[in-house]
């Protein structure tokens, strides 16, 4: 689902033995530190000699320049220690002032060493040998921190998480830019990964290449559209209403989208009709001088129906050529997946993107409620879980809130932290139905749950200090007798509930019941529960608890998770629940013990497992959404470039044109487009095959948010991308070759039709263009791309991924002049671009004569 993890933030804060808190410096001192501290952090290489006993490693610095007036009380640093945010594992560190050790998952402590004085003025360099590799500025995260016995924490002012006000993207200005491509861009020689320079953007747009929007630009685009010659449809005067077999509640909100008066003249009928012969979600759509007429066979139909008539509308100004659509989805399942649980995301922006899924014909939304770093819903019953559970603070014994994973910081408001309240949540759901759009909760279990397993200790505590013991244990999701050691792929060392006792079950019901209720309260019934299932580590093997269960599985702890999944998928069953999970956990299941009605995400890497694992499913009847990463993990980064945001390991970029380009009827044939992650060609093998007449239930998009702290953040991450992926899950990708079972490809196969590819992404890309005015109407922050620009003979050429934005240049110096077409310049220029309202601009780019 994830991943392994990568490379994260730093913190201050105490450490080692309890300091007499009349030893601690006085907290004018703490915080006079944390203003005036220079903090610096560097990768340094990923392709270094490592040290003795150490293998696979890259080389990271923090570069610590004290002010050059330093309070007396802190020079011997009384009660002063440093912790860290590394997401990678950290292997060894080496410094003069520090030694180190792990707390758990990405949290690293560092604590003076005995006899360690701190000068004015002085400068220390730590370094990280780390495990694996770090690509991007991106990834480093915020609010380091200082933190006395006694004293209140206090962030170093020159770590806070600071806005770009052109960009409106986190600025780590305190992470050092990363240049030197011949240390930092790949780890070894067989890796050909490039960065995506401005002269490797050039060239990639010019191949690209489209014409603006014109004509029809309804995206997804139509199974079948025409326009005609005739009077224009004058939307202008507003429409006059008519409903057969529909209320006007079932349509409201893509009414609302047309934006136009509803007492007036042009007559707009809707007519939804079970027995019309339309597809699920299908519409036929006949727009006259006269009358615009919609029949559809549903409520979904109605709705996408007129979702198209207002991109239409919209890009012709209300006075429309006549227009024909006859339409429906190509999937059943066209998804979102929103982590809420690593970085909270509020009810505003998740209603923000419930509508721009809508415009797009989105019909899923999968919320990503838990994890280790965050539980973000109210359970009333549990009311620990969001007091606790939801917050990242420093409080080392965690009794108030968590540890500060992911860069949180020490203080409890922070931005990252929070939680849905039930009010918030039935909104939510509520508003996604009258779009079309079922929402789909996701609690991960048994790993990923550390949220859950530390709120419910405090549960425990609060209980049975009471004396109130039978209820304490109720929920402990935990057997505290179990010695068992180990660490999971994001380095947590207790993070898996225990599968061998009642609580754990009696927990889960719980949970899943009170979701029920919400979706009972929003008048829409719970369909889909997902349980993560994925990256369980390797637990319970010393847990007395699980002694007999272990024993009755073969004496093999590992295969107490598939038992878990099919008990919780057969309990939901019952309930009418239908069970969703990730691909790696449901794969271990029994199919005979699995209901027969199971939803599965594959998330395997498209060169190493996802053929397996989606065959495999598909083959048991369950049905199948497509998350691989290479289409649909919008938390990669857009393009191979230290600047750009997202996690990189199973992707160095996952661009629009990836997304567009993807072939999900025939996963072998994607070798002829898509390298491997070292940007190799690599040949597919169709290993095991697709059994006739199977065929994937749907696509879905995937965000996960460890390094994604703002709205503004999810917004540029998920768009332009999602409107490709949108695409892909309404309208066939008309250059696939026909799926034939054992058939394997290779890359630029023939069979691929490259041409059809390359002349359906012009049309896309002219359509999306048409999009971005409308998405900045709703709220959405899109992401503006750097423009591709060379300098050949003294003149610039500059271009863009899509047509019709702004590109700006200025020389040394200079003042910011639009870029109108080749033009002679002296010496190197900068570039960026703008958004259609001219509010927010790309990064900039350094352009210098070839």
């Amino acid at each position: 689902m994830r991943g392994i993890g990568w490379m994260g933030a730093l913190a201050l804060s105490v450490a080692g033995p309890a300091v007499a808190q009349g030893n601690a410096p006085p907290q004018a001192a703490l915080d006079q530190l944390a203003a005036g501290l220079d903090y610096r952090f560097e990768v340094v290489d990923n392709r270094p000699v490592c040290p003795e006993g150490v293998a696979n490693c890259f080389l990271a610095t923090i570069t610590l320049t004290l002010p050059d007036k330093l309070p007396a009380s802190l020079r011997k640093g009384a009660g002063l220690s440093l912790y860290f945010s590394f997401v990678n594992p950290l292997d060894r560190i080496e410094s003069d002032l520090f030694d180190y050790r792990n707390i758990n998952g990405d949290v690293q402590q560092l604590t003076l060493k005995p006899g360690a004085v701190l000068r004015p003025g002085a400068r220390h360099v730590i370094k990280l040998w780390g495990v694996g590799s770090h690509f991007s500025r991106a990834v480093v995260m915020p609010n380091a921190y200082l933190v006395a016995e006694g004293r209140q924490a206090r962030v170093i002012a020159a770590t806070r998480d600071a806005i770009d006000p052109d960009t409106g993207l986190p600025a780590l200005r305190f992470v050092a830019p990363m240049t030197d491509a011949a240390r930092l861009t790949t780890k070894s020689d067989s890796d050909k990964t490039v960065w995506l320079t401005p002269e490797r953007i050039f060239a990639q747009n010019a191949e690209r290449a489209a014409p603006p929007a014109k004509g029809i630009v309804i995206l997804p685009r139509p199974a079948h559209a025409a326009q005609h010659e005739g009077d224009s449809v004058d939307l202008t005067r507003g429409v006059r209403l008519s409903l057969t077999g529909i209320d006007r509640a079932a349509v409201a909100p893509a009414l609302a989208a047309l934006s136009m008066a509803e007492d007036g003249g042009l007559p707009l009928r809707i007519r939804v009709d079970p027995t019309s012969g339309i597809a699920p979600e299908g519409y036929r759509l006949d727009a006259r001088a006269d009358g615009i007429a919609i029949t559809a066979a549903d409520a979904a139909g109605a709705s996408h129906a007129l979702r198209s008539l207002a991109q239409q509308a919209a890009f012709e100004q209300r006075k429309m050529r006549p227009l024909t659509v006859e339409d429906a989805p190509l999937y059943p399942h066209r998804g979102l997946h929103l982590d809420l649980g690593r970085n909270f995301h509020g009810r505003d922006q998740i209603l923000k993107l419930v509508e721009a899924m809508a415009a797009y014909k989105l019909n899923k939304l999968h919320l990503h409620l838990a994890e280790d770093e965050g539980w973000r819903i109210e359970i009333p019953a549990l009311p620990e879980l969001a007091q606790i559970g939801s917050v990242r603070c420093h409080d080392p014994a965690e009794k108030t809130c968590l540890l500060p994973q992911l860069g949180a910081g020490p203080d409890v408001k922070s931005g990252v932290n929070g939680y849905l309240t039930t009010a918030d949540y039935i909104g939510i759901v509520s508003a996604a139905a009258a779009r079309g759009i079922e929402v789909i909760p996701s609690i991960d279990m048994p790993g990923h749950s550390r949220a859950a397993i530390v709120a419910m200790e405090r549960r425990h505590d609060r209980l049975a200090a009471a004396g109130k013991r039978a209820e304490a244990d109720a929920y402990r999701l935990i057997d505290p007798a179990d010695t068992t050691k180990y660490r999971s792929i994001q380095h947590y060392t207790d993070n898996t509930l225990n599968v061998c006792i009642p609580a754990t079950y009696r927990f889960v019901d719980t949970v899943v019941d009170a979701l029920a209720a919400m979706h009972g309260a929003a008048g829409v019934p719970l369909k889909t529960f997902h349980l993560g299932a994925d990256e369980t580590a390797g637990a319970w093997v010393n847990s007395p608890a699980c002694k007999a269960m272990i024993a009755e599985n073969g004496g093999d702890a590992r295969n107490l998770t598939p038992r878990f999944i099919e008990r919780v998928a057969t309990s939901l069953a019952t309930k009418g629940i239908r069970a969703g999970g990730w691909s790696d956990g449901m794969g271990h299941t029994d199919p005979a013990r699995m209901p027969a009605n199971v939803l599965t995400n594959i998330w395997g890497v498209l060169h190493t497992g996802a053929i397996r694992e989606a065959h495999d499913q598909l083959n048991r009847d369950w049905d199948v959404v497509l998350s691989i990463p290479d289409l649909g993990y919008f938390d990669m980064p857009y393009a191979p470039h230290p600047e750009e945001g997202g996690y990189y390991w199973a992707s160095r970029g996952v661009d629009s044109h990836q997304v567009f380009g993807f072939m999900p009827d025939n996963l072998p044939a994607n070798a002829a487009l898509i390298p491997n992650i070292s940007a190799q060609p690599q040949p597919i093998e169709d290993k095991p095959i697709r059994e006739p007449g199977r065929r994937i239930a749907g696509i879905q998009a995937q965000l996960w948010s460890e390094t994604v702290r703002t709205d503004a953040q999810v917004d540029y991450m998920l768009f332009p991308r999602l409107l490709a992926l949108a695409e892909r899950g309404w309208t066939p990708a008309r250059w696939t070759p026909a799926y034939r079972p054992g058939q394997s490809y290779a890359w630029h196969d023939p069979r691929v039709d490259r041409a059809a590819l390359s002349a359906e992404w012009r049309d896309f890309a002219g359509r999306a263009s048409a999009q971005f005015a409308p998405l900045e109407r709703i709220g959405v922050a899109y992401r503006v791309a750097p423009p591709g620009a060379r300098i050949i003979g003294g003149t610039l050429d500059a271009n863009m991924d899509f047509p019709g934005f702004v590109i700006e240049y200025r020389e040394r110096g200079g003042q910011w002049t639009r870029y109108q077409g080749p033009v002679v310049v002296n010496g190197p220029v900068e570039l960026r671009s703008r958004s259609d309202d001219g509010k927010r601009s790309s990064r900039i780019i350094t352009v210098s004569p070839s």
